[in-house]
């Protein structure tokens, strides 16, 4: 089983307030926020954009997130270095962390178990 391509962008800010107004600028509509500075933003069929306020102190990052149908059937081709196996988050899905052969880290969301 493969991934479905890419699902979302998250992305870390340091203004939350301020990166909304910027996507919904670019044409996305936000779908919802937390009340702890983040939330996520839809534009049409596409990937959607996941933005998360961190401290200033923090480096910020941005990670492309591919959707993964059934975390359970899911067997990366051995060219695919699992760096964490699938993990139930607090958000209600179920995370994988992979490294690319250049060393970056990539992660895969599929549903959480039913």
């Amino acid at each position: 089983m493969a991934t479905e391509g890419i699902e979302a962008v998250f992305v870390e800010t340091h203004n939350w307030g301020r990166s909304a107004k910027f996507f919904q600028a670019l044409g996305y509509e936000l779908e919802f926020s937390t009340d702890h500075g983040s939330g996520l933003l839809r534009n049409g069929d596409g990937p959607y954009v996941f933005i998360a306020e961190i401290p200033e102190d923090r480096e910020l990052r941005t990670q492309v997130v591919f959707k993964v149908a059934d975390a359970e059937a899911f067997r990366p081709d051995g060219v695919v270095e699992v760096v964490t196996p699938f993990e139930d988050t607090h958000y209600g899905t179920r995370e994988m962390t992979v490294r690319d052969p250049d060393g970056r880290l990539w992660n895969l969301q599929a549903p959480a178990k039913s």
